[in-house]
C-alpha cells in the first residue's frame, strides 16, 4: 500500500500538527505501508524541493511569484495552485495508491484535482475548522463573508473525497450535518505515544525554589497562550483559590498571542506576585515543570472551536496520570469522564473553577484512584497503534487491496 500525505507543513517545524503527522507516519510505517510526503508553499523558511528529515524524505512546494500572490484570497489561491502543479510532477513517480491530504482544505482541493487527473482516490482528513481558528486568532469574523467562503470550501472538499477522516466526535457530527454520509466519515481520535509518558514524576527541589514555588500547592497551565484557552478564566478565579487555599500558586508556562494581556490582568487582580509567568521553556525541560504542579488547569472557554475539538494538552498530562481540572466545553468532555479521570466545571464560570480546584485540594484521597484511571483511559482508548490501525479499513475500501497486510 503506497500512501502520498499532502500536508500543510511537516517536522522540522515544530507544532501539534507536525507531531500528529509523525505519529500517523510512523504507525503507518510499522503496518509495512510505504508512505510518502510533500508540503505545501506553507512550509516555513523552506528553500529546497526535496530533503530527508528524521529518516522520511518530503517533496517541498515552492511559493508562487508575483504580487498577487501575497493578496488576500489570491495567496490562497496560489496555494493550491502550486501544489497541484507540484503534485502533477510526483504523483507520476511516485505512483500512489491513495492520497491522503490534510486539513486545510486548500491540500484537499489540490489532491482532489490531480487525484481526478490521474484517476487516484483521495483521503480528506480534517483537524480542525480553519475558519474557526480564524475566529479566535481574530483573523475572521464568525459567519462573516470570509468565514462562509472558507466553510463553503471546506463543504466542496467532504463532497469531493472519497472518503473523510476527523480527529472526534464534534467534527463528524457537524460533517454529517452539512450533508456528507455518515459511512462516509470516520474518527481517527487523536492519541499519545504511551512509552513517552510515565507517571509520578518527582518534582525538582531545585527548579521549585528557583521559581519561588516551595512549600506551595501548584495549579498549572503549560501549553500555548491562546484566547480559547480560557487562562484569562484562571486568572478570574485564583483569587477565589487563594481565598480557601493561601498556600496556592498558579504556574504559567508557555506564552503566545496573549502574553501581555495575561500579565495585565493578573495585576489588575492583584495576584501578580501568587501567579509565575515562565515564558517559553525549552522542549526537552517541559517535564521539570509538568513534575512541579499539582493539578493542571485547562478552562477553555465554549466556542465552537472548543465545543468541536479535542485538545491533545489533557490526553499528555492524563497519560502521566496527572490530576486535572476542565470546563465542560465539548471537546473535553469527549476526553474526560468526570470525577472518574478528572473533574469537569461549567464552562465560563470562574467559581465554578475556583470550587473544582479548592474541592480537590480537599480530598487528596481521591488523587491516586483519579490518577490511575486517567492513565488507564489513555493507555487503552487512546494511543496510537489503535487510532491509526482504523485508516485499514478505510484504505481497503477504496483499492479493493488488504490494507492491513499491505
Amino acid at each position: 500500500m503506497k500512501i502520498l500525505h499532502v500536508l500543510d507543513h511537516s517536522i522540522p517545524l515544530h507544532s501539534g500538527y507536525t507531531f500528529r503527522t509523525l505519529a500517523i507516519l510512523r504507525e503507518q510505517r510499522a503496518l509495512g505501508w510505504d508512505t510518502h510526503h510533500i508540503t505545501s508553499a506553507k512550509q516555513e523558511k523552506c528553500t529546497v524541493l526535496e530533503e530527508d528529515v528524521d529518516g522520511l524524505h518530503f517533496y517541498r512546494t515552492p511559493p508562487a511569484k508575483g504580487k498577487l500572490s501575497a493578496l488576500p484570497l489570491f495567496n490562497q489561491l496560489s496555494i493550491i495552485n502550486t501544489l497541484a502543479k507540484r503534485l502533477d510532477e510526483i504523483v507520476p513517480l511516485i505512483r500512489p495508491d491513495i492520497l491522503h491530504a490534510h486539513s486545510p482544505a486548500l491540500n484537499a482541493i489540490a489532491a482532489l484535482r490531480v487525484g481526478r487527473k490521474h484517476g487516484i482516490p483521495v483521503v480528506y482528513e480534517v483537524r480542525a475548522f480553519w475558519e474557526d481558528a480564524a475566529v479566535d486568532h481574530g483573523t475572521s469574523k464568525e459567519w462573516g463573508l470570509r468565514y462562509r467562503l472558507t466553510r463553503a470550501l471546506e463543504t466542496s472538499a467532504f463532497k469531493g473525497a472519497d472518503a473523510v477522516t476527523t480527529i472526534c466526535e464534534g467534527l463528524r457530527r457537524d460533517i454529517v450535518a452539512r450533508g456528507i454520509p455518515e459511512q462516509k466519515v470516520t474518527v481517527i481520535p487523536n492519541a499519545v505515544d504511551i512509552e513517552k509518558f510515565s507517571v509520578g514524576g518527582t518534582g525538582d527541589a531545585s527548579l521549585r525554589q528557583q521559581l519561588g514555588l516551595t512549600g506551595h500547592r501548584i495549579i498549572g497551565f503549560i501549553g500555548s497562550f491562546y484566547a480559547y484557552e480560557g487562562l484569562d478564566l484562571l486568572l478570574q478565579a485564583f483569587p477565589a483559590i487563594l481565598e480557601g487555599a493561601p498556600d496556592a500558586r498558579l504556574l504559567l508556562v508557555g506564552g503566545g498571542p496573549q502574553d501581555d494581556s495575561l500579565k495585565q490582568l493578573a495585576a489588575e487582580l492583584g495576584i501578580q506576585d501568587k501567579v509565575i509567568f515562565t515564558g517559553r521553556v525549552p522542549h526537552d525541560q517541559v517535564q521539570r515543570y509538568y513534575d512541579l504542579v499539582d493539578i493542571l488547569a485547562y478552562p477553555r472557554h465554549s466556542m465552537r472551536l472548543t465545543e468541536l475539538v479535542t485538545p491533545l494538552k489533557p490526553l499528555e498530562a492524563m497519560a502521566q496520570g496527572r490530576l486535572l481540572v476542565a470546563s465542560d466545553v465539548g471537546g473535553h468532555k469527549e476526553l474526560i469522564q468526570d470525577g472518574k479521570t478528572g473533574v469537569l466545571f461549567k464552562a465560563e464560570d470562574p467559581q465554578a473553577l475556583a470550587d473544582a480546584v479548592l474541592h480537590l485540594f480537599a480530598e487528596e484521597e481521591r488523587w491516586p484512584d483519579l490518577r490511575k484511571a486517567a492513565r488507564h483511559f489513555v493507555e487503552a482508548e487512546r494511543n496510537w497503534p489503535k487510532s491509526v490501525s482504523r485508516y485499514a479499513t478505510i484504505y481497503r475500501r477504496l483499492t479493493g487491496s488488504g490494507a492491513e497486510n499491505a
